[in-house]
């Protein structure tokens, strides 16, 4: 769609009437061509530019911070060994597999070591070292096999990029990604070790959100500047394996589905903090959600239902 208007007023109405029913859900923010046409709060979720948990739509923040780290030759690349780095961290007579695990292997999760996610993870973040904790696992599948959810490995990732760069995720974040997007990204948790926590429990507003979806939207490109490698954003968009639960595709830190008949890539947060990125329909939608929400309820499907249902048809009625 080469042009664009919007969202049909009507349209509008419905999406916050629709958004309105759902307890939930904290904000909305829906950008078209770059221009805020939605921008609300619900349920008396906190101001749209207070950070937030935004849980684990930040191993796409941690994905993002890889790909500048190679384009700087901080890393080699997505086919670096994770020993070559962590090495040291590795446990005595591990497997020899670990050895072949790569960092594009942590960014789709296919490392095949057991998932320190789910019923693991209570046992992985009360252990003394996360680090040598997730390099400890069994394996489960072969590196490069089936999708393995597990946040210890967007956390070697984290690990990964304070030890070849000598310093902290969080500066790291402050200077890639929240300067040059003038948004804020305070301090989060961090591990024994003081690495701060790869890929879950980060904080960022509605509105950062809804810049960093820009940024993928417009191929690592902000205000003219390049923030993102070229090719990255693509990369981190290329099928690589397959959500066990979903059964959508995944790339590096990213689902890759659709809504309404249009391709849809997002970031996905526990409790339903949400990026949505639909390339040709110009659109970004951050959702963001009370982390209390139990699970297997079903308000992520109530939030997929809101973008497929309400706002891509508000976007094609709105579109020239």
């Amino acid at each position: 769609m080469s042009s664009t208007t919007g969202l049909s007023s009507s349209g509008i109405a419905q999406t916050i009437d629709a958004a309105e029913r759902l307890p939930q859900l904290n904000s909305l923010i829906v950008m078209r061509d770059g221009e805020t046409i939605i921008a609300e709060r619900f349920n008396a979720g906190p101001p749209l530019d207070r950070p937030v948990n935004v849980k684990s739509a930040s191993k796409s923040v941690i994905s993002a911070l890889v790909g500048i780290a190679i384009e700087r030759d901080i890393l080699r690349g997505t086919d670096q060994p994770i020993l070559s780095v962590l090495g040291p961290d590795a446990p005595a007579n591990s497997d020899p597999r670990l050895g072949e695990v790569t960092i594009g292997n942590l960014l789709s999760m296919q490392a095949g070591l057991e998932r320190t996610s789910g019923d693991n993870y209570g046992r992985w973040v009360t252990s003394g070292d996360w680090v040598g904790y997730a390099l400890a696992q069994p394996f489960v599948a072969e590196p490069g096999g089936r999708m393995l959810y597990s946040t210890g490995s967007t956390h070697l990732l984290s690990a990964i990029l304070t030890r070849a760069s000598g310093r902290s995720t969080y500066e790291l974040a402050q200077d890639w990604l929240a300067t040059p997007l003038d948004i804020a990204i305070p301090q989060w948790q961090r591990d024994p070790q003081g690495i701060y926590f790869g890929g879950y429990n980060m904080l960022m507003s509605p509105q950062g959100l809804a810049r960093f979806g820009e940024l993928y939207r417009m191929n690592g490109m902000i205000d003219g500047e390049r923030v993102l490698p070229e090719g990255w954003v693509e990369a981190s968009w290329t099928p690589r394996t397959v959500s066990p639960w979903s059964g959508e595709d995944y790339g590096y830190g990213w689902f890759i589905g659709e809504a309404g008949g249009y391709a849809v890539r997002y970031a996905w947060g526990y409790g339903g903090q949400m990026v949505f990125v639909l390339p040709e329909l110009a659109l970004t939608v951050v959702m963001t959600s009370d982390t209390d929400s139990e699970r297997g309820s079903d308000h992520i499907g109530a939030l997929r239902r809101l973008l497929a249902e309400q706002i891509v048809p508000a976007a094609e009625a709105g579109a020239a």
